[in-house]
């Protein structure tokens, strides 16, 4: 806020905001003088007037994304795989940058470098942290930065969507090879991920007061998207829980990264290459559209909020595909009917016909 005061005869604005430098101007009349600071402070507001550099001398980009990991990440539901990302972040040259030296061309030498090792996909989220964590530092720190860097870059197109299911034929491979693990909650774990389409950490978190056998349904209470869901059960599902035994709160009492390496081992047994454990959540969307839910029932399983989201997650097989085009086609197909003769009195040529 401007600060008007009377100086003998004159009236003097001062406009102080942290970031610029202290504007202050003297008028005869007090109405120019409140017409000026408006004129000012609209200015400051738009980010016309020079910025204050020190501050932004004095802190890095380092210095941000370090108290982005302190206060915001741990209140995301993802953190363990964000804190993870930056501090691939923080090992390149760009973070130890100025934030007056912040450019988006240094920002796009970061996306180039980055690109030369990993996908788009990864550095379109690493980017994403980039630029929330200096939007925050805008809006909440009190840090006056002219722009944010990262919308004036272009990001890496995204991949394409993966497509990836599992066939018959492997998922019966690897639960033949789990007979030889040592996790005896494997074998249940990858069928239920097929029969109810739970993501791995949503399994991980599943707790037996919250199954219901009676009702064949389970609430989960931690999801990606931080709402809960009842999710129905399967028959499969029914009889694989019934079958589980009980040693504590959790239905299954093992950690993500266990379940994670015995993936890997259980894959590299029986012989199945290019399948992820989320594939199995693709395989199980799929499967709910080929059994005849719509789209509503699938999202209510899944947990899919946008339908753009869910369809990437459907893969109809294109053998089902033709066997419901068949029927159609069989019809297409059979010889036309020809067509029979209008019944009635027979017209006269119009050469015979007497005109009136």
């Amino acid at each position: 806020m401007a600060t008007i005061r009377r100086r003998g005869s004159t009236w003097q604005v001062q406009i102080r905001r942290h970031g610029h430098a202290p504007l202050s101007r003297t008028f005869r009349l007090k109405s120019d003088a409140e017409l000026w600071a408006r004129q000012k402070e609209a200015q400051l507001d738009r980010g016309e007037l020079p910025v204050d550099t020190r501050v932004l001398r004095s802190h890095t980009l380092a210095d941000l994304l370090e108290r982005y990991a302190a206060t915001i990440v741990p209140r995301k539901r993802g953190a363990g795989r964000e804190l993870y990302m930056l501090r691939v972040i923080l090992r390149h040259p760009m973070a130890r940058l100025s934030l007056h030296r912040l450019t988006p061309a240094e920002v796009a030498k970061y996306r180039d470098d980055r690109l030369a090792a990993v996908s788009g996909d990864t550095v379109r989220r690493e980017l994403a942290i980039v630029r929330h964590c200096l939007e925050v530092a805008r809006k909440e720190w009190g840090f006056v930065l002219p722009l944010n860097p990262v919308h004036q870059v272009k990001l890496p197109r995204p991949n394409s969507p993966r497509e990836r299911r599992a066939t018959a034929g492997e998922l019966e491979r690897l639960l033949s090879a789990c007979e030889a693990t040592r996790c005896p909650w494997l074998p249940a774990i990858i069928q239920l991920a097929v029969e109810t389409g739970m993501r791995r950490s949503e399994l991980l978190a599943m707790r037996w007061n919250d199954v219901n056998l009676g009702a064949s349904t389970v609430l989960l209470r931690n999801t990606k998207t931080g709402l809960p869901r009842t999710v129905p059960l399967s028959v499969r599902a029914l009889k694989i829980i019934r079958d589980m035994p009980r040693f504590g709160e959790l239905v299954f009492g093992v950690s993500a990264n266990a379940v994670r390496l015995a993936w890997e081992r259980l894959k590299r047994r029986a012989q199945v290459s290019d399948l992820r454990f989320h594939d199995l959540r693709h395989e199980a969307v799929s499967r709910f559209f080929e059994r005849g839910l719509n789209m509503p029932e699938v999202a209510a399983i899944s947990g899919h909020r946008d339908p753009r989201m869910l369809m990437r997650y459907t893969h109809p097989k294109a053998e089902a595909i033709a066997i419901k085009l068949g029927h159609e086609c069989h019809h297409l197909d059979a010889p036309a009917t020809p067509e029979q003769p209008k019944r009635g009195r027979k017209k006269r040529p119009l050469a015979g016909r007497r005109l009136s």
